[in-house]
């Protein structure tokens, strides 16, 4: 390797032609044909030869001597047949050397120029040899179809590139564009993006469209899928991000209604207990439509007889049916402002299964004897026939709570049980609901005391129906998913006499609950045991605890203690899921409501200070938000103050505030 040698590299896929001007320390200093002057170590070259070139010509003169040797070197590839060379010695299954596949190229005579073209030749065709510098190897018939089909595949995907990307400049600009069917693929491209950003199988793809759009803000993305209507501009992107289910198939809708179909005449239930002569009462949400619980309760005199009756949904879905597997799959219903995604399709959940006004259905009832003074005496879970006579809302309940004598009982009974409970060391919560509800499309909200007389009642009734529940399956020996939780971290009131602050701050100190096989002790509610059963058609864990007690009823095969732990792995991630999507929708939908509230002034709790400000708790929405820290305030933690709604935006979950 000398000055003035004539050598090859590659820059950017592309063989570049230039002249050795210095050798120094393993380092060659070239000039390109380019007029460029670049330094390489020796290994970086393509191709070497012997051709010199005098230096003494001048700079320009090189460059264009290189450019005519380049030129020379390109012309004579179009005289090699790669294809056909490889049909000749593809079963050859070796190396073949520069010099060999030169004189296979040009078998009348070779030069320098002849070796560069072969190799710019293999270089530029790289379906039918592998290339290695100087020498190439003859892919098999395989693989040989393969590479056909990846650059078939890379140049479909440079087309999407080139034509999502002048689509996507043009769209923009447009007011009212529409989506052609070729460009549905490029659209599901940038949706996953969108949706999924680096873990996206087409972020790759997706990121070139955008650069070549010249689109840097993955944002405009949303905006777009706005424009061409794939997506509402409130489109709920956790339900496409966490790929919820939103429909059923044609298949589980067709078995749900082969299973109403069944059962429109009426059923002889054998062996039930007769319980529909008992006024029995639901009470829910004014827009509630699945009613899987409903309570009872006797004055016998000397003693009470409450009855909390569940719909023995396991009576109509069996396990591993197509509807069960959908149903697991899902995990729970998804209750949102503006929608709700059931677990189980409205023909069962709202009819069939459902406990409805004045219509028979199959129930697993716990039936408690109370004293006079709400003592548990005993306690018995059967299987049952109930009907519903009074389906009310938890308004009629306040409403209705001073005069009914059934309602007066069944408070005092809850009343008494929460005592108990505190006495135990129950951690009592009593925060405000949120509830937020879309009429029309306008954002609704209002603020609820869960302390009302009918979520207190309800809320006690049905933990005291789950506790029993527990103790029950743990007498029989029967395998379950028991709830627990630890001690919280801190204790920061006794009983229910914490203020709004302490209540708040005290959520935030609980620990996380733990889904076990193994009973253990449930501090927060202050019992021993723990399972939930009350909401079969809602919620697949309570389904599982029904069917554990079908089993000690006799009804059907229990689940076995490994298949309860399994179903606890396998509901994990669909339950996060669902969490998420609720907590997110709530607050999405409270954000956009408070987008009207701008420069209005709130009451605001001050809960902790950070190092550039403190976060505060809008009492009237019970949100959190962050509020600068300005020179010469000074706040503590409990401290009531006012501030002025500055800044809201529910897509960009984003609220600020500033004191008044």
């Amino acid at each position: 390797m000398e000055t003035g040698n004539i050598v090859e590299y590659i820059d950017h896929e592309k063989i570049m032609c230039g002249v050795i001007l210095e050798v120094k320390k393993q380092k060659l200093r070239i000039l390109t044909e380019n007029n460029r002057e670049i330094k390489l170590s020796p290994g970086r070259l393509s191709h070497k030869c012997n051709t010199h070139l005098n230096l003494s010509m001048g700079k320009y003169k090189l460059v264009e001597a290189l450019k005519e040797i380049a030129g020379k070197r390109n012309a004579l590839i179009n005289h090699i047949d790669i294809k056909e060379l490889w049909e000749i010695l593809n079963t050859e299954k070796k190396w073949i050397d520069l010099a060999a596949m030169t004189e296979f190229c040009f078998p009348d005579g070779t030069t320098y120029d002849h070796e560069s073209a072969v190799v710019r030749a293999f270089f530029k065709n790289r379906s039918y040899f592998k290339f290695n510098r100087d020498r190439f190897f003859p892919y098999s018939e395989e693989q040989v179809e393969q590479i056909a089909c990846q650059q078939k595949e890379a140049a479909r995907k440079n087309s999407i590139i080139d034509e999502g990307s002048a689509w996507l400049k043009k769209m923009l600009d447009i007011e009212n564009p529409y989506l052609p069917d070729d460009k549905i693929e490029c659209v599901d491209i940038l949706k996953s993006c969108y949706l999924f950003q680096k873990q996206s199988p087409h972020y790759s793809i997706g990121k070139e469209i955008l650069k070549k759009a010249g689109i840097d803000n993955i944002e405009i993305v949303f905006q777009m899928l706005v424009k061409i209507g794939v997506w509402d501009k409130n489109e709920n992107i956790e339900l496409h991000r966490y790929e919820v289910p939103t429909v059923f198939s044609g298949e589980v809708m067709k078995n749900a209604t082969d299973l109403l179909d069944r059962h429109k005449d009426p059923v002889d239930f054998k062996d039930r207990l007769d319980l529909t002569d008992l006024s029995a009462i639901t009470i829910d949400g004014q827009s509630t439509l699945d009613f899987d619980d409903a309570i009872t309760i006797e004055d016998k005199g000397d003693h009470y007889r409450l009855g909390v009756h569940i719909a023995d949904v396991g009576h109509f879905i069996k396990k591993e049916d197509i509807i069960d597997k959908e149903a697991v799959n899902r995990g729970s219903s998804i209750y949102m402002p503006d929608r709700k995604i059931p677990m189980l399709p409205s023909c069962l959940a709202e009819n069939l299964c459902s406990l409805i006004a004045g219509e028979v259905r199959p129930a697993i009832s716990i039936i408690i004897k109370l004293s006079k003074s709400a003592e548990i005496m005993n306690y018995e879970i059967v299987s049952s026939l109930v009907k519903v006579k009074r389906q009310l809302t938890y308004y009629d309940v306040n409403t209705i709570a001073n005069k009914d004598h059934e309602v007066l009982i069944l408070h005092d009974i809850a009343k008494k049980f929460r005592e108990k409970r505190l006495k135990q060391g129950a951690i009592q919560i009593s925060l405000p609901d949120i509830n937020v509800w879309l009429d029309n499309g306008k954002v609704n909200v209002t603020k609820m005391n869960r302390e009302s007389p009918g979520r207190m009642l309800v809320s006690e009734i049905m933990i005291m129906a789950n506790w029993l529940t527990a103790e029950y399956l743990l007498k029989h020996d029967m395998p379950a998913i028991f709830r627990s939780q630890a001690e919280p971290r801190e204790r920061l009131y006794r009983k229910e006499k914490g203020t709004l602050f302490q209540n708040w701050m005290q959520r935030k100190f609980l620990s996380r609950f733990i889904l076990s096989p193994e009973a253990e002790n449930h501090s927060g509610l202050g019992l021993s045991a723990y399972v939930t059963a009350t909401s079969p058609i809602r919620k697949y864990f309570d389904l599982i605890t029904q069917r554990q007690l079908r089993g000690i009823l006799g009804l059907e095969e229990p689940y076995t203690k490994e298949e309860t732990a399994s179903l606890i792995q396998r509901l994990e991630q669909p339950m996060s899921y669902v969490t998420k999507i609720q907590r997110s929708r709530h607050r999405y939908w409270l954000l956009k409501y408070l987008e009207k509230k701008i420069r209005e002034e709130q009451e605001a709790i001050v809960l902790s200070r950070r190092k550039e400000n403190y976060q505060v708790l809008l009492t009237e929405y019970m949100i959190e938000c962050d509020l600068p820290i300005s020179s010469g305030m000074n706040l503590k933690p409990h401290d009531l103050i006012h501030v002025t709604i500055q800044y809201v935006n529910a897509r960009k979950n984003v609220i600020s505030v500033f004191v008044s």
